[in-house]
């Protein structure tokens, strides 16, 4: 199933999604109203947005899906991203690659709230103090109870790469930030999605109608499981139900094709849709 949320009735609503893009709103719920609810009630997400959806198909369109409770991110999941970090802070040790090849261990952050976070067609930031921010284009997981895989979506781990290249200590101002993480546009429940380590994911920049970055990845280049990932991040840390769970990258944006403001950020999984933002300076 396809759920996502929208406005209805001057509402965020939840709302259950096809494949053509209409909708059926689900009155009275949010999607974390919708998730709590079926928790309590002890019935798959899908089974209650069925049971609770209007019965008529409207064209809507999805705003961010879920304001989630709380945000998390794994890092050096892919090769890529790993080498590339090592390559940019010139680490004799090449600890990011260490985390990448370590057999335990995920590198893993707090990217921030709901407040954080905007969804399909909102303003991604760049922060005034940076000169090289990136998108990060990355699967990312919605969680219920103990960590319990709920759905999946995109995300967009918008970094202000500069500044954790100064020093990794700066890493949470890389990371945290007003607009730093966009999702959407729909989450497809864990029973639709049978493979989550098989999607092709591509990211493309667009500047004044052209096109300057376009990279892609597979997420079957993922070498962690996700469940690994949800594990550690669990470890003496109750995440509440209704979080967010960003996977890594595996696209690799350099510095030549920083984000200007203007620039539009699209990230695509034809299983799951098409997340598109505009960056601004915030």
């Amino acid at each position: 199933m396809r759920l996502s949320q929208v406005i209805w009735n001057g509402k965020v609503t939840a709302a259950i999604f096809d494949e053509g893009g209409l909708a059926r709103p689900i009155p009275d719920y949010t999607l974390q109203d919708l998730i709590r609810r079926s928790e309590v009630d002890k019935i798959t997400l899908s089974e209650l947005a069925r049971r609770q959806a209007a019965a008529h198909w409207e064209a809507l369109k999805p705003i961010i899906p879920i304001a989630p409770k709380e945000v998390w991110a794994c890092g050096c999941t892919y090769e890529m991203s790993a080498s590339f970090r090592d390559s940019e802070h010139n680490t004799r040790e090449g600890f990011y690659a260490y985390v990448f090849n370590a057999n335990n261990r995920p590198e893993s952050f707090f990217k921030g709230t709901g407040r954080v976070c905007v969804g399909p067609g909102q303003p991604i930031g760049i922060r005034p103090d940076s000169r090289f921010t990136a998108p990060e284009p990355e699967l990312a997981v919605v969680m219920g109870q103990g960590g319990r895989i709920l759905g999946y979506t995109l995300a967009n781990d918008v970094s202000a790469w500069d500044i954790e290249k100064e020093n990794p200590l700066y890493l949470p101002q890389s990371k945290v930030y007003n607009a730093c993480c966009a999702l959407g546009p729909v989450i497809v429940t864990a029973d639709e999605m049978v493979d989550p380590y098989h999607l092709e994911m591509t990211c493309t920049i667009t500047r004044d109608g052209k096109e300057v970055f376009r990279g892609s990845v597979n997420t079957s280049k993922l070498n962690r499981k996700i469940e690994t990932l949800i594990e550690y991040i669990f470890r003496a840390n109750a995440i509440p139900s209704g979080s967010v769970l960003c996977t890594g990258t595996g696209i690799i944006v350099k510095e030549e094709n920083a984000l200007a403001p203007g620039d539009v950020v699209t990230i695509s999984v034809p299983e799951i849709g098409e997340l598109a933002n505009p960056a601004v300076v915030i």
